[in-house]
């Protein structure tokens, strides 16, 4: 390809090559990605001694060049609240006043969203909330010194790395956006905003780090987990899985009551190792919770807890056959741990 050649000039001039050297014209629309009728226009130019360059395109020009646009992105990447505004929320309008300010041009708001979709390449995303007291240097040292540390203590002594969280499914659904007739909200009508189901979740490793596996308990209709029901499912656990344990779970309260000290004493083949306080994300079983809620169940309201226990239910034992999504939540929480 010549220096002054564009792609496009060097595709056009190899394929009037390839043409001429005998080859095929599907085999050369299949290499090169063009049409036939692409490749018989250009040979017929060839031919008639025409030349193969691209034509300059003409049009309006750009209103802000490509410095600007890359200062643009670099003041919108420090958030709306370093420009005036008290929440950190983007929209087309604040944009283009951005773009004024800093650069005396006057966009409307398709125009603003034309740069963002079309220049910058942002697009439009939900938030996730983080609490201010989250520390995110603890949480990267934690995933960098401790989690080996507990990864390999629970394989030296041949245990089942396990980890666990709770979680309730409510009456009152898990809300995500839906097609619908333009002007016509679709309504979910909840027929008991308070009805719950609790359920505590494990994902377990095996000690050759060649199994994982779901295990799950629910409570009775519209309760709550305190310290009697962490340790029944420990005892759960324990009867199913039959040998030592690390368990890696939240540091909530229930985690740490005196009924469930008082058990763990008794029991010296279960370790529990705490997770860094407001990591949620690290948790495999916080993925599995999330999978659920938003890509199984968004938008369900059933007509009873009843029927909500009996969905759950059977979601979580569908989850329980898919050993490869399991792995996946493993990954997503970006444990260095290999299964």
């Amino acid at each position: 390809m010549c220096a002054s050649e564009s792609a496009m000039e060097f595709r056009r001039r190899r394929a009037v090559e390839l043409m001429r050297q005998g080859e095929s014209k599907k085999t050369i629309s299949r290499i090169l990605g063009v049409s036939n009728t692409s490749l018989n226009l250009w040979l017929r130019k060839a031919e008639a001694g025409e030349s193969l360059k691209t034509k300059p395109s003409h049009g309006r020009p750009r209103r802000l060049n490509s410095q600007q646009l890359t200062e643009l992105e670099e003041a919108l990447k420090k958030g709306p609240a370093a420009h005036g505004w008290q929440n950190n929320l983007w929209t087309t309008r604040r944009v283009r006043e951005v773009i004024k300010r800093r650069f005396g041009v006057e966009f409307s708001r398709v125009g603003a969203w034309h740069v963002l979709k079309d220049y910058l390449h942002w697009s439009p995303i939900r938030p996730a909330r983080q609490t201010a007291k989250r520390d995110d240097n603890e949480i990267a040292r934690w995933k960098a010194e401790e989690f080996p540390r507990i990864e390999r203590q629970a394989r030296e002594s041949n245990a089942y790395l396990i980890f666990v969280d709770e979680a309730g499914f409510m009456m009152m659904p898990t809300i995500r956006r839906t097609f619908a007739l333009r002007g016509s909200t679709p309504v979910n009508r909840v027929f008991d905003p308070h009805g719950r189901i609790s359920v505590s979740g494990a994902i377990t490793v095996s000690p050759k780090r060649t199994r994982i596996c779901l295990h799950y308990s629910m409570l009775a209709d519209n309760t709550n987990f305190r310290g009697p029901s962490v340790v029944a499912f420990l005892k759960q656990l324990r009867s199913q899985l039959c040998g030592p344990m690390t368990i890696v779970w939240d540091q909530i309260i229930i985690h740490s009551s005196d009924v469930v000290i008082e058990y763990l004493r008794t029991v010296p083949d279960i370790i529990t190792e705490p997770f860094p306080p407001y990591a949620p994300e690290l948790n495999p079983v916080d993925r599995a919770w999330f999978y659920l809620k938003y890509g199984r169940l968004p938008n369900y309201t059933p007509p009873t807890v009843a029927k909500l226990r009996r969905t759950v239910e059977a979601e979580i034992k569908r989850l329980q056959g898919k050993p490869d999504l399991l792995r996946s939540f493993v990954r997503q929480s970006e444990l260095p741990l290999a299964l």
